[in-house]
């Protein structure tokens, strides 16, 4: 039976009840950062860079003169470099609701155009960038009264103590293969010594796959859907080499700042202690193209400005949270399109 357009009467009251929820948990969420001095911003979706992760993928057109002379250009895939190009220019604390954009994504999690929730404070500890995103995870669940998010059959109680796992134990856990092992001494991978744990512990790895092809594949296929069962789980302390924007830990320079948060085996938010390093966060930016160029021969340019501006950000923490992903489980809807008013086409 062929789904009816989402215009369609039938179909939008079964969805109006979730959309205004959605509302409620956007009113909700944004009282708590002005009860917190936080600014909304709104950063602009046409830019230089759409980001520079080799798997990420934007939309490009073409930025046109009256004349019709035209250069290319792209819509974000994060509001994250013009972010943090505010903070640069001196706001310290900022959020945004922001409209972004990401190619090759369609699925019951994905969607080409989606709304990324995402704030950035000043000075702000890596630790508390954790706490601030378990609460407003909480508040989106209290605005709705939901007693556990439910997605697929899998239930996550929100309000439940939050489990913390570092990346190095839910590989141990999970795949049974001794990550950190396979880093240098700055985190690069050793393409050979995972390849060879990852096949002694039963999982097949291609003979074309690199370092971060075989830790990506045991990460989505082994570890993911077992994060999130009952209660809220924080990965944390990403190998250096799969976190491009955060900064290293003091704790272990193999590791970075940064952390994913699950709810029933979903990803819900990325955060970080940010990297303000420009020669470093270049270096991770032309590693980031040339992979990106090795799989599908093609790369960005790198935003100038941005790497500019990062010698005047000051130390800071942020978070990127899938917006729609959060009202989905909180309203417990089946899908993204379930969520957002006009889905795409």
């Amino acid at each position: 039976m062929t789904t009816p357009p989402f215009w369609s009467a039938d179909r939008h009251r079964d969805r109006r009840p979730t959309l205004l929820a959605r509302g409620r948990i956007k009113r909700a969420l944004r009282g708590w950062f002005e009860a917190r001095d936080y600014v909304e911003v709104e950063c602009g979706a046409l830019c230089t860079s759409p980001g520079n992760e080799a798997h990420l993928h934007a939309f490009e057109t073409q930025l046109r003169t009256t004349s019709g002379e035209g250069r290319t250009v792209y819509l974000h895939t994060s509001p994250e470099f013009s972010a943090k190009k505010l903070l640069a220019a001196g706001e310290e604390r900022i959020f945004e609701f922001a409209r972004v954009f990401r190619n090759r994504e369609r699925s019951a999690l994905h969607a080409p155009e989606f709304t990324m929730l995402e704030w950035y404070q000043v000075g702000a500890a890596y630790d508390t960038a954790m706490t601030d995103t378990l609460a407003l995870v909480r508040l989106a669940a209290s605005t709705l009264g939901a007693r556990a998010f439910e997605f697929r059959g899998v239930v996550c109680d929100p309000f439940a103590a939050a489990q913390t796992i570092t990346v190095a134990e839910a590989f141990s856990r999970f795949a049974g293969i001794d990550l950190m092992a396979t880093l240098g001494p700055q985190g690069e991978g050793n393409r050979a010594a995972l390849a060879q744990a990852a096949i002694l512990a039963g999982h097949t790895v291609a003979d074309d796959d690199n370092w971060a092809d075989i830790f990506s594949k045991l990460l989505v296929g082994c570890i993911e859907p077992r994060l999130g069962l009952q209660r809220l789980t924080l990965l944390c302390e990403y190998p250096r080499c799969e976190a491009a924007l955060a900064r290293p830990s003091p704790k272990d320079p193999r590791v970075a700042e940064r952390f994913e948060l699950y709810a029933c085996g979903v990803e819900l938010a990325n955060g970080f202690g940010e990297l303000t390093d420009p020669t470093e966060q270049r270096q991770r930016f032309e590693m980031e193209m040339a992979e990106k160029s090795r799989i599908y021969g093609e790369r960005y340019p790198l935003d100038e400005e941005f790497l500019a501006a990062l010698q005047f950000m000051p130390p800071a923490s942020g978070v990127a949270l899938g917006f729609d992903r959060l009202c989905m489980l909180a309203a417990l809807a089946r899908s993204l399109d379930d969520v957002i008013w006009t889905p795409a086409p």
